[in-house]
């Protein structure tokens, strides 16, 4: 397909769905003080408030799983609006709470409602436009995440500093009033009978089972893991270093700038095959954490950082159109909460890889690891997944032409 064609306007739905991402995001900065707020304001020392953050990321997990099943089961707006409203309540209950027991049982439960929002949101963008339109899509919703993040660290440096309560409720007004955007211009879902035929059937299940889709997990949750070494490890690195911890906040904000600006990109590249865009956007994440590796002033790390943001830009987009591509359509919320399910897995796994690195290996070791890991997943995409996707693809079509479903 023609890249003009391909590149076209994205629709509405869309940029409502960005723009609500935005303001969520914005408010979304209160769970970094979860611990401060337990050990402050109850005297509960770091191991156990450590335990209760350590509870509400696990519980992201099902969290995310379950946003995709109720994505596909009771529609894409409906299961927004009511993951929202459960982050609005469980923030205001932290805020309110009497004692360490109570924070506890509103983090869990915000956990176990904070990643309802992702997969109807991808479900709903995926329906929404064309599949030319996919990568741009997602990677503009990827972006208002690094931007929502911007404007997130000054709202918390003003509230922070008055009561960390506050924060808290700030983030619950920043969920409800994302849940009422999404409510009142949004398209509302479509009648159960308006759904596809069987696609309770169809999708039952079937994502865990799909090895295509795992294979897509495996990938996702490595890249995941070396993406958050940039927001976990960094300000360590830096320290390693003679630099100050804080100058990973102006890494962050030139990232950030980098995304927005690099949207441009996804048209220039709208002509490449999905595989191809992202073994290109792994070379150039491996570029720059190669930089960070031989940076040892600040100018290399903003050098370094405008190289690998420019790679997640071309990339991020294009591994969740593979998952659209893969999935059924009346499961496409599963497949994408599935995927998904990396970033909880990376966020166990990457602190442990982080701070063992680091320390073992000093921070050149460490991005230079990381920048090798980059170059593993390249090779994979060419190598081994698209192979895969396409030898499945092939066996799917060929059951669905003699009118056997896929096993």
């Amino acid at each position: 397909m023609p890249i003009t064609r391909g590149a076209g306007r994205l629709p509405r739905t869309v940029w409502w769905l960005v723009l609500a991402r935005a303001v969520n995001r914005l408010g979304a900065f209160s769970i970094g003080f979860l611990t401060v707020l337990i050990t402050s304001d109850f005297g509960v020392g770091v191991v156990a408030a450590g335990a209760i953050s350590a509870a509400f990321g696990l519980a992201t997990i099902p969290s995310r799983l379950l946003g995709g099943v109720l994505a596909d089961r009771f529609g894409r707006r409906r299961t927004i609006v009511a993951g929202l409203a459960g982050c609005a309540l469980a923030q205001a209950g932290i805020a309110v709470s009497g004692s360490v027991a109570m924070v506890a049982v509103f983090a869990v439960l915000l956990g176990l409602v904070f990643e309802i929002y992702e997969p109807p949101s991808q479900a709903m963008i995926a329906d929404a436009v064309r599949p030319a339109q996919q990568a741009q899509a997602f990677s503009l919703f990827n972006t208002a995440l690094a931007v929502g993040g911007m404007g997130a660290g000054l709202i918390a440096a003003g509230l922070g500093r008055w009561d960390l309560r506050w924060l808290f409720v700030a983030d619950a007004v920043s969920c409800l009033i994302c849940a009422a955007v999404i409510r009142l211009v949004l398209p509302a879902d479509p009648p159960p009978a308006a759904r596809p035929a069987g696609g309770q059937a169809a999708g039952r299940g079937s994502a865990w089972r799909d090895r295509r889709l795992l294979a897509l997990l495996l990938s996702g949750t490595l890249f995941a893991v070396i993406f958050m070494q940039v927001g976990m490890a960094m300000p360590l690195a830096l320290v390693r270093r003679g630099l100050e911890a804080a100058d990973a906040g102006l890494l962050s904000a030139v990232s950030a700038v980098v995304m927005v600006l690099c949207q441009p990109l996804l048209r220039w590249t709208a002509g490449l095959s999905h595989h191809a865009a992202m073994t290109s956007g792994y070379l150039l994440l491996a570029t720059g954490l190669a930089g960070y590796a031989a940076a040892d002033g600040l100018p290399g790390h903003l050098a370094a950082t405008v190289v690998w943001s420019a790679g997640d830009v071309l990339m991020f987009g294009r591994s969740y159109a593979l998952v659209v591509d893969i999935a059924p359509r009346d499961a496409r919320g599963r497949y994408l909460s599935v995927f998904g399910t990396c970033w909880g897995f990376a966020t166990v796994l990457a602190p442990l890889c982080g701070t063992q690195l680091l320390e073992r290996a000093g921070p050149g070791g460490l991005w230079g690891g990381l920048a090798l890991a980059c170059l593993l997943l390249a090779a994979a995409q060419l190598t081994v997944i698209r192979p895969l996707l396409r030898r499945q693809g092939s066996a799917q079509d060929s059951c669905a032409i003699v009118g056997v479903g896929p096993q």
